[in-house]
C-alpha cells in the first residue's frame, strides 16, 4: 500500500540574523556610507558668487563638474604632503614590522621568561591614544623640556635637532613605532602559538638551530599574517594625522599642509571650502584603495595559497 507522501515543509523566514546584524548595518551606514556619500556629493559642487558677494542671494551652492578635482590633482601642496608621507612611511613600517616579527619570535621562544608580563608591556602603548602619545614624546622631543637633552649637555655632547629638517621624519617616525609595534606584534604572536608543535620537534630531531626554526619555519608559516599587518601599517602611513597636527604648535618645521589629511582639514575647517576638500578627500581615498588592492593582489594570493 503506497503511503502518501509528507506535504512539503513550509520554509520559515527567520529574523534572527538580521536582527543581529541591524546595529553593525546602521552604524555603517551612519558613520561610514552617509558620509562618504555625501562627501562624493559636495566634491561636485561649488559656491557660484555673483558681483561683489556681499548681497542677499550673491551666493549660491552649485554644480562644479570636475573642477575640483582638477584643483586637487595640480595642486603643489598636495603632492608634496604626499611626498613627505611616502618618505615618513618608507622609514616607519619596515622598523615597525621588524622590532614586531623579533619581539613576537622571542616571546615564542621555549625558555623565555617572563612572557606575560613582557607582552603586556610591548602592547600597552598602543592603548595610549595618538594625541596624548604625540604630546608626550612632543615635550621629550623639546630641549628645553626634554632630560635626555639635559643629560646630553651635562656630557658635553650635541643633540640631534628633532623638531626641523629631517629630524622630523625620525621625530614622527618614532612616535608612530612606539605606539604601532605592540599591535602589530601580538597579531604575529598569535599567529606563532598556532603553529603546531610537531613541526618544531620534526626539525629539532633533524638538527635545525632555534635561529634555523625561526627563519626557515616561523617566518614562511606567519607570512599571511605579515601580509596583513603590512596592510594596515600602509594604510595607516597613508592617513597619518594626528602625530604631525599634535606637533605643529611646537614647532615651525610642520606645515598646516604637511600630509594630505592636513590639507584636507586646512580646506575645510580653516579656510571654510568644504567642496576642494571633499573632492581631495575622494582622491586620498581612491589612491589608498588602489594601493591597497594593488598590493593584496600582488602580495596577498601568493603568501596565502603558500599556507594552502
Amino acid at each position: 500500500m503506497a503511503t502518501a507522501a509528507p506535504p512539503p515543509r513550509r520554509r520559515t523566514f527567520r529574523l534572527a540574523p538580521f536582527g543581529f546584524l541591524a546595529p553593525a548595518i546602521v552604524l555603517f551606514a551612519l558613520m561610514f556610507a552617509l558620509p562618504i556619500g555625501y562627501a562624493g556629493y559636495l566634491s561636485f559642487r561649488k559656491i557660484h558668487i555673483q558681483g561683489l558677494g556681499l548681497g542677499p542671494g550673491s551666493r549660491s551652492e552649485g554644480w562644479a563638474g570636475l573642477s575640483n578635482y582638477t584643483s586637487a590633482l595640480s595642486d603643489s601642496e598636495l603632492l608634496n604632503g604626499t611626498v613627505r608621507v611616502l618618505v615618513y612611511g618608507a622609514m616607519l613600517v619596515p622598523v615597525m614590522l621588524g622590532l614586531a616579527l623579533l619581539f613576537a619570535l622571542l616571546l615564542d621562544a621555549d625558555k623565555v621568561r617572563l612572557r606575560a608580563f613582557s607582552r603586556i608591556a610591548i602592547f600597552l602603548p598602543y592603548a595610549i591614544p595618538g594625541v596624548v602619545a604625540s604630546l608626550l614624546w612632543g615635550f621629550l622631543y623639546l630641549p628645553t623640556t626634554s632630560p635626555g637633552y639635559f643629560l646630553l649637555g651635562k656630557l658635553g655632547m650635541s643633540a640631534p635637532q628633532l623638531l626641523s629638517g629631517n629630524g622630523m621624519y625620525v621625530a614622527l617616525a618614532n612616535i608612530a613605532v612606539w605606539g604601532g609595534t605592540g599591535f602589530n606584534m601580538v597579531v604575529i604572536y598569535t599567529s606563532l602559538r598556532a603553529l603546531p608543535n610537531e613541526v618544531y620537534e620534526a626539525a629539532r630531531i633533524d638538527g635545525a638551530s632555534e635561529l634555523q626554526i625561526a627563519l626557515r619555519i616561523k617566518i614562511p608559516m606567519v607570512l599571511p599574517s605579515l601580509v596583513l599587518t603590512f596592510f594596515f601599517s600602509l594604510i595607516a602611513t597613508l592617513q597619518v594625522f594626528s602625530e604631525p597636527t599634535t606637533l605643529a604648535p611646537l614647532t615651525n618645521g610642520i606645515s598646516s599642509t604637511w600630509s594630505p589629511l592636513m590639507k584636507v582639514y586646512r580646506d575645510a575647517f580653516v579656510r571654510g571650502d568644504i567642496y576642494s576638500a571633499s573632492a581631495t578627500s575622494v582622491v586620498i581615498a581612491a589612491v589608498t584603495l588602489a594601493i591597497s588592492f594593488g598590493f593584496l593582489k600582488l602580495v596577498g594570493s601568493r603568501a596565502y595559497g603558500e599556507q594552502q
